[in-house]
């Protein structure tokens, strides 16, 4: 079996499972965010009440709509806070924590080997740790509140394997941004990614958060990486004296497709509107202009993110006319950032540091778009009127790019700016 076939077995109690086949599978972690957590919770409350399956393996968080835009998102909010105070549940907010796909990893709360379901699209991202996580609906979540159990179908797994080496100012954005420009927004529909390769064996834990939250924008039912070296130095770090229980393919296992890459030449990939397939080297997309740039956020708001886009930054002004805004992706990243000095290389080059939320990516608040207006952004989705007006543009990249675009206007290559 497959390592994703493999922990959906352990957790329906069966021998062997196969892609297609439904099982009800038990799991080590759910949670839900204020944005589709209100809508289970209400469900919750129609059916009595009834308690929680485990309040240490349940957690809520607040980071799509805080701090709170308005009166409407401060209700939805407090929806989320009272019923995990009345639970007894774990609530992380703004203040204390950040955005829920760098917090869980950071408070050690993903692991190798657990199922995680989780009320939003991008849960896939903690399959970087080896686990496998997946995004359901509110109705979905709330049941798995309750019983600590939920249906689903085995996913096929496809294999991707990255050869050569990374050029400078390339990571795992633009693996993952030309990997989704190959196959396709549907090309993963419904199965598991598994990424692989002597690249991605060299590259940073940040960088494979990345890859593995971006898999859903290929239709990817999962992401997942092999547990190694680097994975056990980012558990030994944040997960302290957690038990886990490592799990890997088996030598036979096999997969519905297998696709190689050979990165050695890649540029940094652009994502034009209004697809993530839509994709181009950064070298072809230089007439771009643009108005806004938004660095961080859950998909690259980590140290790593920052300190590439510092770099690019550092004793540089961003353009006349830009607005440049930059999410940290937790509290603990902040504070991180803040004491490298990175947070004042972005706020001397005009850029706006916040603190983190999900806000600008979806169009909630905090950067939202105006008609006819571009923004170049670290985030994983360019939808028509994902961050604002139906009649914007974004465009994704990753952090380095977006620091050289906001210093000279246009989209651009970090060499443009250091050369």
């Amino acid at each position: 079996m497959t390592i994703v076939e493999k922990i959906l077995a352990a957790h329906s109690r069966k021998r062997i499972v196969t892609p297609g086949e439904f099982v009800t599978v038990k799991v080590d972690f759910v949670f839900a965010n204020e944005q589709g957590g209100e809508l289970a919770i209400k469900e919750l409350l129609k059916l009595g009440n009834p308690r929680v399956f485990d309040a240490s393996k349940a957690s809520l968080i607040a980071d799509h709509f805080v701090p709170s835009r308005d009166i409407t998102s401060a209700e939805q909010v407090k929806v989320v806070r009272d019923y995990a105070r009345d639970q007894g549940i774990r609530y992380f907010h703004t203040g204390n924590s950040g955005i829920e796909h760098v917090v869980f990893p950071e408070e050690g709360l993903i692991l190798p080997g657990r199922v995680i379901v989780g009320g939003d699209s991008h849960t896939c991202t903690y399959g970087a740790l080896g686990a496998f996580a997946t995004g359901m609906g509110s109705t979905d979540v709330a049941v798995t509140m309750v019983k600590g159990e939920i249906w689903m179908k085995v996913p096929p797994t496809l294999k991707f394997t990255y050869r050569g080496t990374l050029p400078k100012w390339v990571g795992g954005k633009d693996l993952i941004l030309h990997t989704i420009g190959d196959i396709g927004v549907d090309g993963a529909l419904y199965a598991a990614m598994q990424f692989e390769g002597e690249v991605v064996d060299n590259l940073g834990m940040d960088g494979r958060f990345t890859m593995a939250n971006m898999a859903i924008e290929a239709g990817a039912k999962t992401a997942v990486f092999r547990v190694d070296d680097r994975t056990r130095e980012y558990l030994a770090e944040h997960a302290c004296d957690a038990v886990y229980e490592e799990v890997h393919p088996d030598p036979g296992a096999e997969y519905a497709a297998h696709y190689e890459y050979d990165v050695s030449n890649m540029e940094p990939v652009v994502a034009f509107p209004s697809l993530p397939s839509n994709v181009r080297p950064v070298s072809q997309a230089r007439d771009v202009k643009i108005d806004q740039v938004v660095i961080g956020l859950c998909t690259n708001g980590r140290i790593e993110d920052l300190r590439l886009a510092a770099e690019v930054m550092k004793d540089r002004n961003v353009a006349q006319g830009i607005r440049a805004l930059v999410f940290p992706g937790s509290q603990n990243v902040y504070l991180q950032a803040m004491k490298e000095g990175l947070l004042e290389v972005f706020v001397r080059a005009g850029a706006a540091v916040s603190t983190p939320t999900c806000g600008p990516c979806l169009g909630g608040h905090m950067g939202v778009l105006a008609a006819g207006e571009r923004c170049i952004a670290t985030s994983n989705r360019n939808f028509v009127g994902r961050m604002g007006s139906s009649k914007a543009e974004v465009y994704l990249a990753n952090p380095a790019v977006a620091a050289a675009s906001a210093i000279l206007g246009h989209i651009a290559s970090p060499q443009e700016v250091l050369s």
